[in-house]
Parts: C-alpha cells; sequence; structure tokens
C-alpha cells in the first residue's frame, strides 16, 4: 500500500475504534493524520459524516491552511484549523478531537482556572511524566464560534510534540507523533477527566454528610 493508502486505514481504525465509545455522537468530532512533512498534508474528517459508518468519504486530504488538496466534493471538518495549528507548530504526526459529556463538564467546572491539574494519578504517565512529584496540566481555553480566532487561541497553548487542550464547553483536541500516541493520550485524559468527575461528587456527598 502506499503511504496516503495506509494512513487511511490507520486513521479509520482510530475512528472505530472511538466511535465504539460513542465519542462521536450527533457527527461530532474530528480527526486527522499527517501525510507527507514537505508540503504539510494531512488527512482530515469530512464534514458531517456519521462516524459510525466506514466509508471512502470519511476523509480528505488537505494542505497546511486546511483547504482541500486536488477535486473534491468533500469539505474538511469545521475544526480543521485546529489540525492545521497543530502541524504547523509541532512534528506531530496525529491529531484527536471529541465530544464527551466528561470532557464538557470538566471544561465548565474549572474553566475559570484556565486549567485542570492531575498529580499523584498514575495515568499521567501516559503523557511521559514517571516523576513522584510530577504535574499534568491541560489548558481549558475558551470556545470562540470564530474558528480562526479559536485556532489562534488553540495555537498558543501548544508547546510541545504531543499534548491535550480542552475546549470549553465544546471538547479536547489531543495530539502525539503518530495515531497510537495519540489515541493513548486521550484515552487517558477521558479516564482521568471521569476519574475527577466522581471524585468531586464523592468530596460533595461527604461534606454534606459532616
Amino acid at each position: 500500500m502506499n503511504t496516503i493508502t495506509e494512513k487511511w486505514m490507520e486513521l479509520a481504525d482510530i475512528k472505530d475504534e472511538l466511535s465504539i465509545r460513542d465519542w462521536f455522537m450527533g457527527t461530532s468530532g474530528n480527526l486527522s493524520i499527517k501525510v507527507n512533512d514537505s508540503p504539510i498534508q494531512f488527512l482530515v474528517s469530512a464534514s458531517g459524516k456519521d462516524k459510525k459508518k466506514r466509508t471512502m468519504e470519511d476523509f480528505l486530504l488537505v494542505d497546511a491552511e486546511g483547504k482541500a488538496v486536488g477535486v473534491t466534493k468533500l469539505k474538511p471538518s469545521a475544526e480543521t484549523l485546529l489540525h492545521c495549528a497543530v502541524y504547523s507548530t509541532t512534528s506531530a504526526g496525529c491529531s484527536l478531537h471529541v465530544h464527551t459529556v466528561a470532557n464538557n463538564v470538566i471544561s465548565e467546572r474549572y474553566g475559570d482556572a484556565g486549567k485542570i491539574e492531575f498529580q499523584g494519578q498514575e495515568l499521567i504517565k501516559a503523557f511521559d511524566l514517571w516523576e513522584e512529584d510530577a504535574v499534568l496540566t491541560i489548558p481549558i481555553i475558551r470556545n470562540f464560534a470564530d474558528i480562526p480566532r479559536l485556532a489562534d487561541e488553540f495555537q498558543a497553548q501548544i508547546h510541545a510534540g504531543k499534548g491535550a487542550v480542552l475546549i470549553r464547553n465544546h471538547g479536547i483536541t489531543v495530539w502525539g507523533k503518530d495515531g497510537f500516541e495519540a489515541k493513548k493520550l486521550l484515552e487517558a485524559s477521558e479516564f482521568l477527566f471521569q476519574y475527577q468527575l466522581t471524585l468531586d461528587q464523592f468530596n460533595l456527598k461527604m461534606r454534606g454528610r459532616v
């Protein structure tokens, strides 16, 4: 298989795994995987597709500005500029963006602080944080309706070749060196969000008993 076909299949497999988790409700979410470094080209989710189905129109090839490469009737996802920001800023090879109840509630719960932090949790090791006192910080940015402005705010929080950013009441974007790493970071983030929500509920209940 040539590179674009291999990358297509890799991204399609990731989409299938995430769809089983119901992380693409209402056609939300979008995925991308880099095909070329120079010039930058990547496959990205086509807008408005049912991600629980697998078709040859799930993705399209775009350039560094998010514009389609070649003639196509497909339209790139509305949030393609977020993926452009990742590839123009880092050497990452894959970027994933999903909307879940957990990441939306976490983004609202901790949004005023502009971040959420995790310490002493085993799964922060997914981000290569191995020290005993290590802290994982995930930024939370405002959900601007204007996508170029949102992309600018998002890009300002990209500081490494892998990471995660929450968009308040919108979703999470993660990126990594390849599809495996990006999916690992997404799964770890969603576990941590669900853990924090459960812990917050437990602490609230215990305070009510005092």
